[in-house]
């Protein structure tokens, strides 16, 4: 069975567009290929993280996967920092990998902004910690959103050079899976800019761990325009909020923007926004309440990450052990 490695900041609460674009698809995955799941601790400190936050929000990203149907008894779910294999494969491919490759990152550059001389090694080496992430496991696929597949691309280079460095055909060239409608959800008070955790205003995004009535207010402030709703795509342009909201609501009901336009056509935002609201909570609710009931046993949370921790140990420790083999260290 093809192989599946996928991963998350936990920076935060996920919110809608996490879910859409990337929760829901991994649990729609299981059945498919074996999947590793991980919470990239490690990535998320490339920016100073309080500790004690990066620990409760990675439990609650953790709950919120759980809670969402991904099966850490069947598949492997576990904190990236708790397997040693990641930071030592990423040495070794830092190695590997050229400069001139980093430097085409458009990531680092986004995510340094002006003040780029002030940031971390670890925010412009981390391409290839994700790399790391992926080859130690040998993984075969990548679900990744458009933004990632820059960094899938840096994988793809680093396994054909570490191969031909060392005269071997050792690492797979993973594929990247792009996946769904609502792989891009956008914000609520901005369709131009992608919904995300950092943004400073709560109103957003939905958060996994808002209740009925939180959803009901943010879609109901959701920004939109004074047109209604088009019949079809020629009427989104120029309307990104519009197309955003249609968006959303078709990702949800696993449908498509053709079947937004045959059924709100016409109507106005505030009629449409209700069935967008009741079709979110219906969707959302069983999750949310199942995160409250994990959050309440942490234990039990980390027991999970725990024995996940120790399966991915499993697996990537004899790949580690080749790779050392090959790069020309002794065996301990």
């Amino acid at each position: 069975m093809n192989r599946i490695f996928s991963g998350v900041q936990p920076t935060g609460n996920l919110h809608l567009g996490n879910y859409l674009g990337a929760v829901r698809n991994w649990v729609r995955l299981q059945d498919q290929y074996e999947c590793i799941f991980c919470l990239v601790d490690m990535h998320a400190i490339t920016m100073w993280q309080d500790p004690a936050a990066l620990r409760s929000h990675t439990r609650e990203v953790a709950a919120a996967m759980l809670a969402a149907g991904v099966d850490a008894k069947k598949h492997t779910l576990f904190a990236q920092s708790a397997n040693p294999n990641h930071a030592e494969l990423a040495w070794i491919f830092n190695c590997v990998a050229r400069i001139g490759w980093l430097n085409r990152m458009t990531q680092f550059k986004d995510k340094a902004g002006k003040n780029r001389e002030n940031a971390s090694v670890g925010l412009y080496a981390y391409p290839n910690l994700m790399s790391a992430d992926i080859l130690v496991y040998k993984a075969t696929h990548v679900p990744v959103g458009e933004d990632q597949k820059q960094h899938l691309e840096l994988a793809r280079d680093t396994a054909q050079k570490f191969n031909n460095d060392y005269g071997v055909e050792f690492f797979p060239q993973p594929e990247p899976l792009i996946l769904g409608a609502g792989t891009r959800v956008m914000s609520l008070r901005d369709g131009s800019k992608k919904m995300s955790k950092s943004d400073e205003s709560d109103y957003s995004r939905i958060n996994m761990t808002d209740d009925a009535d939180t959803i009901a207010l943010k879609f109901r402030k959701a920004k939109t325009d004074l047109f209604p709703i088009p019949e079809n795509a020629e009427g989104l342009e120029g309307r990104p909020e519009a197309a955003n909201l249609l968006g959303i609501w078709a990702a949800l009901s696993d449908g498509t923007r053709d079947q937004a336009f045959a059924r709100f056509g016409g109507r106005q935002f505030s009629e449409f926004k209700k069935e967008l609201t009741d079709l979110a909570v219906e969707v959302l609710a069983p999750i949310n309440t199942e995160m409250k009931r994990l959050l309440a046993d942490v234990s039990h949370i980390d027991a999970v990450l725990k024995e996940g921790a120790e399966r991915a140990c499993a697996v990537s420790s004899p790949i580690m052990a080749e790779v050392k083999d090959i790069v020309g260290f002794l065996k301990p």
